[in-house]
């Protein structure tokens, strides 16, 4: 049985390093703790840094334009400038908000894009506001006229469990800041916010939608281990913290078990963590032969994951690449040539094939 284990890590290291060597990387930018990013058109990539700045980056020419925005954000632990995602010359950004008396909530706001200065008005805010610079979640996905938004538990546990609070949910609100009429709070889950689609997550910091199944997907750090990527799904529980999916408090001391009945059980856990972070399911031509699988990137390992899970009875992963370009922030598809763009470290990289 060790022997056999040992066969299959070894196999695991040689695919991992087969995969890294037909890989290329090319440094596009320099920036300042980078965090959210969103294509614009072929040639521009948006991209926010937490420390509060909105950047338009030319990636063949690299120039860069920093845009002048309205945004009442706080740079707090790990709250600051979020997630960004851009649709038909309209730009949805997350953020911690500055709600006074040291509070922030991880908030919404919408603007038109514009190259000089950016009006945004507010559309969301998580409530209650909580002196924490902890767990934010806020990542963005959009699916038709529907913005899905992740919203971390802030540390504070078992909120998460609590649907008449945001924090430690999935939300769901129309594009315009409006509430869906089929959320769960009209449909049996009425003591529930009208904008809180799921709840029971931790700090999921990814958030994707998959155009081969029209469902969205999340990646969620677990606490001590118990990373996880999922389904999101409507007006159910991920479990925390009743749940530990596998991992224990920083203390080492047992949070719950890692799945159990009534509860949504995720696709794929990490045991210890790996700092899951930006997902996607990818969908282009440089990596066709990756089309409709999950590429999972993380913080703490440094590295960016495949996973099929078309057959969730056998999931295949494989670690494409690791310690390569520092800690992957977020991942986006070049929307005409599949090529890979990262914010990893301080940097925006190119991934793309050894042959091109």
């Amino acid at each position: 049985m060790k022997i056999f284990f040992i066969l299959v890590i070894l196999i695991i290291n040689y695919q991992s390093l087969s995969l890294a060597e037909d890989l290329n990387f090319k440094k596009i930018v320099s920036l300042n703790d980078p965090w959210g990013s969103s294509f614009v058109n072929n040639e521009e990539i948006i991209v926010t840094e937490k420390s509060g700045k909105i950047k338009l980056i030319n990636i063949k020419s690299k120039e860069i334009i920093e845009i002048k925005h309205n945004l009442n954000f706080v740079e707090d632990g790990q709250g600051g400038l979020l997630d960004i995602i851009h649709k038909n010359n309209q730009l949805w950004v997350s953020f911690s908000e500055d709600r006074k008396n040291g509070k922030t909530s991880t908030s919404i706001a919408r603007a038109k894009l514009d190259r000089k200065e950016l009006i945004f008005q507010n559309i969301f805010q998580a409530n209650p506001p909580i002196s924490s610079g902890y767990h934010f979640g806020s990542r963005l996905a959009i699916k038709d006229d529907f913005l899905f938004a992740s919203a971390g538990e802030r540390g504070q546990g078992m909120i998460a469990q609590d649907g008449t609070k945001h924090p430690g949910s999935i939300i769901r609100i129309h594009t315009d800041g409006s509430i869906p009429k089929d959320n769960p709070k009209f449909e049996g889950k009425s003591e529930w916010l009208p904008e809180i689609y799921q709840i029971g997550v931790r700090n999921p910091q990814g958030l994707t939608y998959s155009s081969f199944d029209e469902k969205i997907y999340a990646s969620n750090h677990g606490a001590k281990g118990g990373d996880w990527f999922g389904e999101v799904k409507k007006g159910e529980n991920y479990g925390w913290k009743i749940l530990g999916w596998g991992g224990t408090n920083y203390s080492g001391s047992k949070i719950g078990p890692k799945w159990k009945p009534g509860f949504t059980k995720a696709i794929q856990y990490w045991v210890p963590s790996i700092a899951a972070s930006a997902i996607t399911i990818y969908k282009g031509n440089e990596f066709k032969e990756w089309n409709g699988e999950a590429l999972i990137t993380s913080l703490k390992d440094k590295s960016m994951r495949k996973l099929n899970f078309q057959n969730l009875s056998k999931i295949e992963e494989t670690i494409i690449f690791k310690d390569k370009i520092g800690r992957i922030r977020d991942i986006q598809v070049h929307p005409v040539n599949g090529k890979i763009y990262l914010l990893a470290g301080n940097s925006l990289w190119l991934m793309e094939k050894t042959n091109n």
